[in-house]
């Protein structure tokens, strides 16, 4: 991967942890008025996946092509665990923790994700992951534990544990959308949007929750489009060139911006326990940042579909005048080079480069 094609991922992993951390207190705005955090759930996916629907219905109106794949019917299974874990069962915990505790510590405890995102791809999908990704993911997990622990075994936030939860079934969510990353973000999103929102309000209103005004209902699914929509496509293209757990660890930005703003919005005090957890998450993160992976590998032959454009990794031929960039199935023949690289779906390969 060129450098211009690493910075503009990691951009788009940054941005992703910034429109998703500032909605965590926004989301709190709307308990404040309120609104059911079960409701809450299914209404910021539904307005996810209604706008980004609407979006690719007149984009491609208009005759537009996407360079884009396509999701294909293969997909489904994967793509039905990922709306599960990440549409409901994500959304459910953290809506029900954001109730039970303060705006800023929840937002601090999303960092959680970052850790489970990183275990699981290092310990199940066997993803690269060294020294210093281990340090991070220890003193983002230390600072973690500091925001939840309230000093005494008795004085567990419940509210913690259930934004922690939340974080797990996203990492689980997170590993899973590995697999669907070469097809278009926004599909995904959409999907994810349609069905997991549908289901969250459904539930809500079986449980006596109430529609509030049209006017919320539109406020919130406007947020929905920008925090969980259009950061859930960025997180999908950063993953798409940096993998898992790198993804992971840059998205681990958006409980700093979200503690943020949670004290602007809310007037929530800057308390020493804050802070620690806040140093100890952030030595975390730029831990992360700081790594890099070079080594000979070797890659077996490949075939899959994804958008793309010529480079190391793509020497076939087309015809005179084919776009780039474009989206085709293509096979990858054996080959070995030497280059710093992430674990990306080319480079999904052990640390020993075999």
């Amino acid at each position: 991967m060129s450098d211009h094609s690493q910075r503009r991922a990691v951009g788009f992993a940054v941005a992703a942890a910034a429109l998703f951390g500032a909605s965590v207190p926004a989301a709190k705005l709307f308990l404040g008025h309120g609104v059911e955090g079960r409701l809450l759930a299914g209404l910021l996916y539904l307005g996810s996946g209604v706008g980004l629907a609407g979006i690719l219905t007149v984009w491609r109106a208009l005759g537009f092509r996407s360079s884009e794949a396509p999701l294909r019917w293969s997909d489904a299974p994967r793509l039905a665990a990922v709306i599960v874990s990440g549409g409901v069962v994500g959304p459910l915990l953290l809506m029900w923790g954001l109730a039970h505790t303060d705006a800023a510590s929840a937002s601090l405890l999303l960092n959680v994700e970052g850790v489970a995102t990183l275990a699981i791809a290092w310990l199940v999908f066997h993803e690269n992951a060294d020294t210093r990704i281990i340090l991070g993911a220890f003193a983002i997990l230390a600072g973690a534990a500091i925001v939840s622990w309230g000093g005494a075994l008795d004085s567990f936030n419940m509210g913690a544990v259930a934004i922690v939860a939340a974080c797990v079934a996203w990492a689980v969510d997170n590993n899973l959308t590995r697999g669907l990353s070469g097809s278009n973000p926004v599909e995904i999103a959409a999907w994810k949007g349609l069905c997991a929102g549908s289901f969250n309000v459904l539930l809500a209103l079986l449980f006596g929750d109430h529609l509030p005004a049209a006017g919320l209902i539109v406020a919130a699914g406007a947020l929905g489009v920008v925090s969980y929509g259009t950061s859930l496509a960025l997180f999908v293209l950063a993953l798409r060139h940096l993998g898992v757990a790198r993804t992971g660890a840059y998205f681990s930005t958006a409980p700093f911006i979200g503690a943020v703003v949670a004290i602007i919005l809310f007037d929530e005090p800057f308390t020493l326990r804050l802070a620690i957890s806040g140093a100890l998450m952030g030595s975390g993160v730029l831990l992360h940042i700081l790594e890099v992976h070079a080594h000979w590998h070797r890659h077996e032959p490949l075939e899959h579909t994804h958008s793309h454009t010529h480079d190391a990794h793509h020497g076939h031929q087309h015809e005179p005048g084919a776009p780039e960039p474009h989206a085709h199935a293509h096979r990858h023949s054996a080959t070995g080079h030497s280059h710093a690289h992430y674990p990306d779906l080319h480079h999904r390969h052990s640390h020993s480069g075999q």
